[in-house]
């Protein structure tokens, strides 16, 4: 039964059989076989309250799709490989088990707006589920933040030591990145929350179907407003795949942060032994192969959606068989931004910062030049001239091997009469940190505002 083709009888030779396998989608469309019974049982509801198809049909057809759906769920029915797509499958299990009832379910349906609702429901729950591990991740970075307000470390720019912050004011950029980007998947989630079932193969139907009320069962705000685009329209899986990518170029710059910081010559974390991987031929190694995963895996979320683009970019109104390619595409890019930003999310959790190494790198890193500056700047210097002196001042500390912090007022005076015993509080990293109480600043009070900001986002995200 199964490897009949409903659509067969305007054909008089059966399909070759490499043909059958090039066609066929049912291999990676099968995971949308909850949604395809939930549209379909909604579509049926309403067939039976429209007098399309009698209430004992479409009662009869409800009920056998809840069973054919625990049958999948319980492992008793397994899914035809041989089968052309996920609907077709349902859909013969369906006429199997009630004869001509089921031959009625597909009346004023086409699989091109099936296929489009099905893929429309599939890629708004897993967009959601994504949305909530970004929340998840989000929240360990802020708790993270909160254990290390004044852990001083050295901000950089070029990747050179450029000016004093603390691992909370750090880290707290990329939950101000990852914040963005829930946002940009719920603008994502709504612009495609409308349903396209009832356009038919392109030019909707002339039965008197309830578009409405089939979408409102099915949580849509509402229902496409013109047919041909009903169908052809993938825009939300290629916002949906643009939306990812940005995510995961988030990922992967956090992922570089963490593979820098926990070698030798930084030594800043130590990820848990659970989420390191070893050498097999160096037993010293301890490898943060998790997030170069999560790095390289960022490549190929790229790739689906310059896949989609490409698909999509010559086709001309309306459906067109390429636009089966538009899954492949959009459930790796889900499968691999889901998996990076949950197993990230423990990493992070679980590694120890290294406090007493970040502030030795700081010290050693002339971070506070500017802060020493800016205390010239306050005793009547232009701020041209202060930047001068301290270069010659840095110059000097290089060649004798000081810094700063340690240079005598001897030495101090002999850069400029203006140096007095308060340029050691100017230069101390911690003071250096706390003068920049700006919104949006490192220094404690500021970042505190910085978590209590993100506490809000997440109540109101997770409400």
């Amino acid at each position: 039964m199964q490897n009949k083709k409903m659509w067969e009888g305007r054909f008089k030779k059966e399909l070759d059989y490499r043909v059958n396998d090039f066609n066929s989608s049912v291999s990676f469309d099968k995971r949308m076989y909850k949604e395809d019974i939930a549209g379909s049982k909604a579509h049926a509801a309403m067939l039976g309250r429209q007098g399309i198809i009698s209430k004992e049909d479409s009662d009869l057809i409800i009920k056998t799709l809840d069973l054919i759906l625990n049958d999948i769920d319980s492992g008793k029915l397994e899914i035809d490989i041989n089968a052309e797509d996920i609907h077709m499958f349902i859909e013969a299990e369906l006429t199997a088990r009630i004869g001509d009832a089921g031959k009625r379910l597909h009346t004023a349906r086409s699989r091109n707006d099936q296929v489009a609702l099905d893929t429309r429901m599939y890629v708004r729950r897993m967009l959601s589920q994504i949305r909530k591990a970004v929340l998840s991740l989000i929240a360990v970075i802020e708790k993270k933040a909160e254990g290390h307000l004044e852990t001083v470390m050295a901000g950089y720019t070029h990747l050179q030591r450029a000016q004093p912050v603390t691992f909370a004011h750090y880290i707290m950029a990329y939950a101000q990145m990852l914040m963005r980007d829930v946002t940009r998947i719920n603008d994502t989630l709504k612009r495609m929350n409308v349903m396209p079932l009832g356009s038919g193969a392109l030019a909707s139907t002339t039965y008197p179907i309830d578009r409405m009320s089939v979408a409102a069962e099915l949580g849509f705000d509402g229902v496409t407003l013109n047919s041909i685009d009903g169908v052809s329209d993938r825009d939300f899986v290629i916002e949906s795949a643009s939306v990812l990518s940005i995510l995961m170029m988030h990922m992967s710059r956090f992922s570089e942060e963490i593979i820098l910081w926990c070698s030798s010559e930084f030594s800043f974390i130590e990820l848990d032994d659970a989420f390191s991987t070893g050498s097999s031929i160096m037993p010293q190694k301890k490898n943060p192969d998790i997030a170069e995963l999560v790095r390289g895996k960022s490549g190929r979320v790229y790739g689906s959606l310059m896949t989609l683009l490409t698909v999509m970019k010559g086709i001309p109104l309306a459906y067109n068989k390429d636009m089966q390619e538009d899954k492949e595409a959009i459930f790796d890019a889900i499968d691999n931004t889901l998996l990076s930003v949950t197993v990230f999310t423990e990493m992070f959790d679980t590694m120890t910062v290294k406090v007493n190494a970040l502030r030795r790198a700081a010290e050693k890193g002339f971070i506070n030049a500017t802060d020493c500056a800016d205390y010239l700047v306050k005793n009547g210097i232009p701020f041209r001239d202060a930047y001068k002196i301290t270069g010659k001042i840095i110059a000097y500390c290089i060649d004798n091997d000081k810094t700063l912090e340690t240079l005598t007022m001897e030495e101090y005076k002999s850069f400029s009469d203006s140096f007095g015993e308060g340029v050691y509080k100017a230069v101390d990293l911690l003071n250096c940190v706390n003068g920049r109480n700006v919104i949006g600043g490192p220094a404690p009070s500021a970042v505190k505002k910085q978590l209590e900001n993100c506490k809000e986002f997440l109540k109101t995200q997770n409400s």
